[in-house]
């Protein structure tokens, strides 16, 4: 065999044992990956852990098949050595973005700043991490053109190497809580002590249950993270603005539910505010102020009159 292809294809005995051990390695490396997918991998129930399995176990087979490969084509890790030595500085000027994304991959699987399924914020994109590779990490966008914290649909590929030049914001690591403030405006002529107890009412009713969900969890992630908070129950606070009282309520509630907390708790505020005639809501408005028909005579209009 190894004369018939030297004399018909010209490929000498010792390139036909290169190739042989290549294919004997690739298809061996194979077999191992799906008897790891079926024997291991598909015995986990969670989506997102079997998923990770899956791809870290690829990932590994591949490195330990291009080491093999790189060893039977190459030869000795000595000479593999001296051929690095004379082409890194060429290889790190030709390659400098790949390979910032590729050691932002080992990062990030390190590190663990965020990890599929964590709602993240990297440089000006929002989104839900939904894959993790070499060189890149996709998420499913919220925001920009959509209210709140809603998917715009649109998936973004994001570069690995951000990671070392943009701040990375977590919305669920270790504590899927955040703080949401809804401000309510009123008159002045309104009775704004009324109104912020309906508002504390309003919110103990629907975000008070979180609180004590948000406690447990801080004690978890405090055991990795400094995360202290001295109060964790809704509050609603005042501040006097141009064109009323502004009374901003506080509370805790589920990251990707933000929305639905709004709209929750905006339904109850109107239905209450809508029972009581002393509480308006305020807006801007252009008022004109005259003295005698506010009945607030001054002397000097007094001493006119006279």
């Amino acid at each position: 065999m190894k004369n018939i292809l030297k004399d018909f294809l010209g490929i000498t005995p010792e390139f036909q044992i290169h190739i042989f051990s290549s294919l004997l390695v690739i298809f061996i490396i194979f077999l191992i990956y799906k008897a790891v997918v079926k024997l291991m991998i598909s015995r986990i129930e969670d989506l997102r852990e079997k998923h990770e399995w899956r791809r870290y176990s690829l990932y590994i087979l591949v490195a330990i098949a291009a080491l093999m490969l790189f060893r039977i084509w190459i030869g000795e890790f000595g000479a593999v050595a001296t051929y690095f030595g004379l082409l890194s500085a060429g290889i790190a000027i030709a390659l400098q973005d790949p390979l910032a994304n590729f050691v932002g991959w080992i990062f990030i699987v390190i590190r663990q700043p965020f990890k599929i399924g964590d709602r993240v914020q990297i440089g000006e994109t929002i989104g839900d991490v939904i894959d993790i590779r070499v060189f890149q990490f996709s998420v499913v966008e919220i925001r920009n053109w959509v209210d709140a914290d809603q998917s715009t649909g649109r998936i973004i590929h994001i570069p690995n190497g951000m990671v070392f030049t943009n701040p990375q914001a977590n919305y669920t690591a270790g504590f899927e809580y955040i703080w949401n403030e809804i401000p309510v405006l009123v008159t002045f002529e309104s009775d704004w002590k009324k109104a912020k107890q309906i508002l504390t009412e309003i919110v103990n009713k629907n975000a008070e249950k979180f609180s004590t969900e948000a406690e447990a969890q801080i004690r978890e992630t405090a055991k990795k993270f400094f995360i202290y908070y001295n109060k964790l129950i809704p509050i609603v606070y005042t501040t006097v603005k141009d064109c009323g009282v502004l009374l901003t309520i506080r509370y805790i509630w589920k990251v990707r539910r933000r929305r639905v907390s709004d709209e929750v708790i905006w339904e109850d505020i109107l239905t209450k505010f809508h029972e009581h005639k002393d509480i308006d809501f305020a807006y801007p408005t252009q008022r004109f102020y005259n003295h005698v028909t506010e009945g607030k005579m001054t002397d000097h209009s007094e001493k006119m009159e006279d």
